[in-house]
């Protein structure tokens, strides 16, 4: 049976690069995820050890299962998608060979990701637009402070959306004890008079 397991990565705020290298046992799974701003390049070079009478499958999914990228048999190439929506996305690389896992050694899989501006190629940019050394940087520090612009304003909605959750979280917790508050009043009051009706009917007091 397959074995599974799964590397999971924390979110990050600000568009980067991150390479990462492990081991990928036969006849088992691996899988990475990360969670993406929307409409934010990713791309990514792969290099998989090959081993013989071994098939590796790559296949990149979001959150609904939709596939942004499939490759059979993948031992060394390169994907790219873009995210419609704020949304996890799933790299997974599974080994696959008939002749069982005691014999096969584990694959070595190298994986290197980009994202947002660390993803453009600004040398085809400076290519096709004819553009000047100094004006590709100025065009890279547009685009890296448009991204971190579009981060804070995701993270002050956050904020706010988490502010909003604070506040009506408190409001149902005080009207919930208040309304504790009564029901143990009125059951407090009403074991009163029923133990004055309870003693006075067995003439312990008058």
């Amino acid at each position: 049976m397959s074995r599974f397991r799964t590397l999971l990565l924390l979110p990050v705020l600000f568009e980067a690069a991150f390479s990462i290298s492990f081991f990928l046992p036969v006849n088992s799974r691996k899988c990475l995820r990360e969670e993406i701003h929307k409409d934010v390049l990713v791309t990514g070079e792969y290099d998989v050890n090959e081993q013989s009478n071994t098939k590796t499958n790559l296949k990149i999914t979001d959150s609904t299962g939709h596939i942004l990228y499939s490759k059979e048999e993948a031992a060394k190439g390169k994907f790219a998608f873009t995210t419609e929506d704020y949304d996890m996305f799933e790299v997974c690389f599974e080994s696959k060979s008939p002749m069982g896992t005691g014999r096969v050694p584990d694959q070595l899989v190298n994986l290197e990701m980009k994202h947002g501006v660390e993803a453009k190629n600004y040398e085809e940019i400076a290519k096709v637009e004819k553009l000047k050394p100094l004006e590709v940087e100025l065009r890279r520090l547009e685009d890296l402070s448009e991204s971190i612009v579009n981060d804070f304003a995701y993270m002050k909605k956050r904020e706010e959306e988490m502010r909003d959750t604070n506040e009506s979280t408190n409001t149902r917790v005080l009207y919930f004890s208040i309304f504790s508050m009564c029901c143990l009043i009125g059951l407090a009051t009403w074991q009163v008079f029923y133990l004055r009706r309870f003693f006075k009917a067995k003439k312990l007091i008058e």
